[in-house]
């Protein structure tokens, strides 16, 4: 089945869109209490200029929160956003550069970047522009360059920071961050949150939420006991909610039905571990 074939499924099963995509849309933001809370400290990193963390297991909504953070950023802050990690310290530089100015800085040399972001954070400075750096999958850096973006973190006036430096990643981020020398990073990290699965109570609503904004006036419908088997097969982690649902709802197209039963969520959590 193609993109166009699922385009006509979600349109006869009464969707505007697909609602349980894998890509981390803003416009599906779930307003769980968790996520509300992840989303203030972050924001209060920012605010403050204070080191934060924002760490939780793969799947329960990372990098939702932040791409919903960078949508609605606080006023009068620019953010540096770096999503691949797997680079050296020079590159990490190098990409914070761009997204700052828009231009890819021509030095490959550290002290020179070094340099080039303090006058640029600096000038941002100056037009009362603070300047957040994003860093997701964060438990993918290596010892290095952790400790260069602490150095990093020391770029400040006498009166304020110049930079605030938001770290993102599985949990792995934080036992790196419990070794010995990397320490000086770990005690400047005041603000800390951790990402749980939802409860079943929130994969219901949650759930609920997703088929509201795909199409307010569907008659499709996940029934209370499937959607409580959906999270209990899950274990509340919203990728793994997407997947059971997405499978669930072709399921029910197959079948010409408008509903999702039990032995449909069953057939669909088999299909994506691969068991029989």
């Amino acid at each position: 089945m193609d993109r166009r074939d699922l385009n006509v499924c979600y349109e006869q099963l009464g969707f505007a869109e697909a609602p349980f995509r894998m890509t981390p849309d803003t416009d599906y933001f779930f307003r769980a209490p968790q996520h509300l809370h992840a989303l203030e400290h972050l924001q209060f990193g920012i605010a403050s200029g204070e080191l934060a963390m924002l760490t939780g297991e793969v799947g329960v909504g990372k990098t939702l929160v932040c791409r919903y953070l960078m949508r609605h950023p606080p006023k009068g802050v620019r953010f540096a956003y770096l999503l691949n990690p797997d680079q050296s310290y020079v590159d990490l530089l190098g990409s914070i550069c761009r997204d700052l100015t828009g231009q890819v800085p021509e030095a490959r040399s550290i002290g020179v970047l070094q340099r080039t972001l303090s006058h640029v954070l600096l000038q941002l400075a100056g037009r009362s522009e603070r300047v957040a750096v994003l860093v997701d999958e964060a438990h993918r850096l290596s010892g290095k360059v952790l400790e260069g973006l602490r150095l990093l973190s020391n770029l400040d006036t006498e009166k304020e920071k110049l930079m605030c430096l938001l770290l993102v990643g599985q949990p792995e981020l934080e036992r790196t961050l419990s070794h010995r020398v990397l320490r000086p990073l770990a005690q400047r990290i005041s603000i800390r949150f951790r990402l749980k699965p939802f409860d079943c109570w929130e994969t219901m609503e949650y759930i609920r939420h997703r088929l509201r904004v795909a199409d307010p006036r569907t008659r499709f419908q996940f029934p209370p006991c499937v959607m409580m088997l959906t999270h209990y097969l899950s274990g509340g982690v919203p990728r793994r909610i997407n997947q059971i649902c997405h499978r669930s709802l072709l399921a029910a197209f197959a079948s010409h039905r408008f509903e999702v039963s039990l032995r449909m969520v069953l057939r669909a959590k088999r299909e994506i571990t691969g068991l029989t």
